[in-house]
């Protein structure tokens, strides 16, 4: 049996949900919300140490700025609904990606991480104005300044993931089958599902009969 620490998770067609059951984008990011907050306890019931959440790529900017406003602002609300209530469940949060948005948002972001650093549940990584494409240039980057060999172990290190194993699982909903810039790195070796639900109707039993297959997975990493 597979031991199982950290799932990764694209949560794709928070807007396709919406269109097609309330004529609006916008009440699908709402209604995925909700299946964050359920995956978080199904999560914490299997004794998963991380979870990374993909919530707003570097490719995300392009959408629509009434709905990137409106996402914003949903994480606005949250963090100030919800934080304490995480604290009080031992879970940290950590950000992943650039904090590029409004002083509001970026102080909360600042002040979520902050409170919640020493918390040893579940570490919740948020990738938000990430792009794994331009984490992986700034490492490259970060080595050259240093002067270090380029090499896996020194790379790892300058990676936004560091101190955090890679992913065992990497989950994308939506019924599309692409990485979409996501981890590419520390997914080498992960083992991908793709699941054809949107993510706002992917339930707890969805998310256990991966974990039940992935745990009878035959795991090589090149090996026979």
């Amino acid at each position: 049996m597979n031991p199982l620490k950290h799932v990764a998770i694209i949560m794709d067609g928070n807007g396709r949900w919406g269109l097609k059951y309330e004529n609006s984008r916008n009440a699908g990011h709402k209604a995925g919300l909700k299946t964050v907050e359920k995956i978080i306890k199904e999560t914490i019931k299997n004794k998963i140490r991380f979870l990374t959440l993909f919530a707003f790529s570097t490719e995300n900017w392009k959408r629509p700025k009434k709905e990137v406003d409106y996402l914003f602002n949903l994480l606005e609300n949250f963090l100030i609904n919800k934080i304490d209530n995480l604290h009080k469940q031992n879970i940290r949060l950590k950000i992943l990606g650039s904090k590029k948005f409004s002083n509001k948002l970026n102080k909360l972001l600042d002040y979520s991480e902050k409170k919640t650093s020493k918390n040893t549940k579940l570490q919740i990584n948020l990738a938000l104005n990430y792009g794994s494409k331009l984490e992986l240039i700034d490492a490259f980057k970060k080595i050259k300044r240093s002067h270090n060999k380029i090499n896996e172990k020194n790379l790892e290190k300058y990676l936004q993931t560091k101190h955090i194993p890679d992913p065992d699982i990497l989950i994308r909903t939506g019924n599309t089958r692409r990485l979409s810039n996501f981890l590419l790195w520390q997914i080498a070796y992960s083992e991908i599902f793709f699941e054809k639900k949107l993510w706002p109707a992917f339930t707890e039993k969805d998310f256990n009969k991966i974990i039940i297959e992935y745990k009878d997975i035959k795991r090589n990493f090149g090996n026979i």
